[in-house]
């Protein structure tokens, strides 16, 4: 299974954002012990190096990117992805630029904190907790 984790999960983990934190990183364990394939939008990238580069210096940001890009694979954002973006009747241009390389991708879900960006997409949407809550569902 594929899954695609919006910026501000990825946020959550790297600035430690209580409450929001502790399910986002189990989540990013999950991941890296291979219970399901995590996936970043190219943008999601790009957004992580400008926050943290000012957050905790650029050395740092580097380091925080390299291992976001070891545990993460990224989908890709090109013109298809980006027209199609636009064609959906969404408000947030991001979180349409982010459903369509998901879809792009093949991916399964998005996980994220903000429902709401994502309230027209075809894919399941749902935050940290409910998608832990899913996983331990299927397992039962």
């Amino acid at each position: 299974m594929r899954v695609l984790f919006d910026t501000n999960i990825v946020l959550d983990v790297l600035l430690a954002r209580a409450p929001h934190a502790a399910a986002a990183a189990q989540l990013f364990d999950l991941v890296e012990r291979g219970a399901f394939e995590g996936y970043v939008g190219a943008t999601t990238v790009t957004t992580i190096h400008y926050l943290a580069t000012k957050a905790v210096g650029r050395a740092r940001a580097k380091r925080h990117l390299r291992e976001l890009l070891t545990l993460f694979e990224v989908a890709p954002v090109d013109s298809e992805v980006l027209r199609q973006a636009m064609e959906l009747d969404v408000a947030d241009y991001e979180d349409a630029v982010l459903h369509e390389a998901a879809r792009a991708a093949d991916v399964s879900a998005i996980v994220t904190r903000d429902r709401r960006g994502f309230a027209r997409a075809s894919l399941p949407v749902m935050t940290p907790l409910e998608f832990l809550a899913s996983l331990r569902a299927a397992e039962s």
